[in-house]
């Protein structure tokens, strides 16, 4: 399998608080990735590192065989991130989303158009599309967070804590739409203190702590 993550002595301080304290791993194409560990284990700031939101503070970071120093923009290009918290536009419909995080890569309207009616179908949204993201579930929003950062077909997801908050049926049924786009060939990146949730959905973990 080919390597698309390495990180390598990876580290990250805070105005002295170190946060990440030389951590090594590799994460392979079309496996789900999972860093487990409890709140303020640092795994937040190593997603933010990989999708070159925080620069390093020391060791080496290569994304897509690309150097995250060096190239920062064309790795951001090719990645889906779905941060923890919902910041979706809650004024805006539930396609209007899509659409407008469309735009932001370039994407053909009628290209983003389809891609959209693709995800809102994939993820059960479409009796939703036209209703303001403030109109909908908890649940749903989530689910709208995840098509949105499919929308520019990354070679890899990343979810920060994809499920924190959710009930037992809706974190089931996210678990289900994340293992077919593992099926499905993509590469996803899942931070999570959930066990169950790790032992659902990952090939490979690290564990973090401290």
């Amino acid at each position: 399998m080919r390597s698309v993550v390495v990180a390598s002595n990876l580290k990250k301080n805070y105005n002295g608080f170190e946060a990440v304290r030389g951590v090594d791993f590799k994460i392979f194409q079309g496996q789900c990735f999972g860093i487990l560990g409890p709140n303020g284990a640092g795994k937040t700031t190593i997603v933010a590192m990989i999708y070159c939101f925080h620069p390093l503070s020391g060791g080496d970071l290569q994304v897509l065989g690309r150097d995250v120093n060096l190239e920062p923009r064309e790795i951001k290009a090719r990645l889906g991130v779905v941060p923890q918290d919902n910041n979706l536009d809650q004024e805006l419909t539930v396609r209007e989303n899509l659409l407008i995080y469309a735009s932001y890569y370039g994407i053909d309207k009628k290209v983003a158009k389809k891609r959209a009616e693709e995800l809102l179908k994939f993820f059960g949204l479409l009796s939703k599309a036209d209703q303001q993201v403030e109109q909908i579930s908890g649940g749903m929003k989530r689910r709208l967070t995840i098509a949105r950062g499919l929308i520019h077909t990354p070679e890899i997801l990343i979810l920060d804590e994809p499920t924190t908050g959710l009930d037992p049926q809706s974190r089931r049924l996210i678990w289900a739409h994340l293992r077919q786009l593992k099926k499905e060939g993509l590469t996803l990146v899942l931070t999570t203190h959930y066990m169950e949730e790790a032992s659902q959905l990952c090939d490979d973990l690290i564990i973090m702590d401290r």
